[in-house]
């Protein structure tokens, strides 16, 4: 599946109907937002199983505030409604999937 965009109009919607989502917090601006943008695109890819959602913060300002935002970018995963994971900082492709079997286990 490939990457959602999520919107303060989404977002409740997305997590409330998924097990696990994913949501790469980015912005065009950022270099390190670019270069984690197609390792989350393969990502997305490699495991259908999960929504993988975009935020441009942006144009969702009013959601990265909510959020709680403060640098991009920044990961999160919440399982079964709950924040499991959130940390600013692009992950390698190594990296991203140990933390999807570990979110899965």
């Amino acid at each position: 599946m490939a990457t959602q965009v999520i919107t303060s109009q989404n977002l409740e919607e997305t997590i409330k109907n998924n097990h696990i989502v994913l949501i790469d917090f980015w912005a065009t601006w950022c270099p390190p937002c670019r270069a984690f943008g197609p390792i989350f695109e393969k990502a997305s890819e490699a495991h259908s199983d999960m929504v993988f959602g975009k935020v441009d913060i942006d144009q969702n300002k009013d959601l990265a505030m909510r959020m709680q935002i403060q640098a991009v970018p920044t990961l999160m995963v919440v399982k079964d409604g709950a924040v499991v994971y959130k940390q600013a900082g692009a992950l390698r492709g190594s990296d991203l999937e140990d933390l999807i079997g570990k979110v899965s286990a």
